[in-house]
């Protein structure tokens, strides 16, 4: 886990190469329980701020605490999803630096839905706000694992490269598929029976972008990884901000 931390996020774990983060990846997961956590306490000052307040800065921590990689992430797959052309074009659209308008959709598009959502929990409750903040957290890292678990990297070169081989096969594949199947609806279990169907959300969007990537990128890439565990993160916050799921 600290390979994790020190590779994912801002928290001081340590130096851990590329090669310490894929060996200890089947626990990536649980790495959204650290992530989450500076909103969760953030959510809870909802009870002394205005609702809106707190999410904001519950969104914005759990953003920063993950180093805003998946953020900068998104910023490339939505510019590279407006290139036309092959799938060495948007890949090389995805190193420029700049950000264009396709960028600057897709961040609206995918955290645009987020910020009411969870604000629209926290004025209902603080820690229902709290709790699917953080089975949100544990949703994206899932995504993610499913990506890298079932994906093919669009280039030997790929920073997504030792994650995947080291997903292939042995136990630890199936740990992290166990983790990642389980995890998000466990956490979100206590705000309701209906808190269930979030069992759904990770396969689905993992299994979408895959395709995605696989006809855009000719694969996947840690761009298209870190965006699949954004957009996730939204699809939960919306299903767990629906009456019937936190009534």
């Amino acid at each position: 886990m600290r390979a994790l931390l020190s590779f994912f996020t801002v928290y001081p774990a340590g130096r851990a190469t590329l090669e310490d983060a894929a060996r200890s990846q089947h626990l990536l997961p649980l790495l959204g329980l650290f992530t989450g956590l500076p909103g969760v306490l953030l959510l809870f000052s909802g009870y002394g701020l205005p609702a809106g307040v707190a999410a904001a800065l519950a969104f914005g921590a759990v953003l920063l605490a993950a180093g805003l990689h998946h953020t900068d992430g998104l910023l490339d797959v939505g510019d590279a999803l407006m290139v036309r052309g092959t799938p060495e074009r948007r890949r090389e659209a995805m190193k420029d630096l700049r950000v264009g308008v396709g960028g600057v959709a897709a961040l609206f598009l995918v955290y645009g839905p987020a910020l009411p959502a969870l604000s629209s929990l926290a004025a209902a409750s603080p820690g229902r706000a709290a709790l699917a903040l953080l089975a949100g957290e544990v949703a994206a890292r899932s995504a993610m694992l499913l990506m890298l678990a079932f994906g093919r990297p669009a280039e030997t070169a790929s920073s997504s490269a030792p994650f995947v081989a080291a997903l292939k096969t042995g136990p630890r594949r199936y740990v992290g598929l166990a983790l990642a199947l389980a995890l998000p609806a466990l956490v979100a279990l206590p705000l309701g029976a209906g808190a269930l169907a979030v069992v759904l959300v990770a396969p689905l969007v993992a299994a979408g972008a895959l395709r995605v990537s696989g006809r855009a990128f000719g694969g996947i890439g840690g761009d298209a990884t870190g965006a699949t565990g954004e957009l996730t993160r939204t699809l939960m916050l919306l299903v767990l901000s629906a009456g019937p799921v936190v009534g």
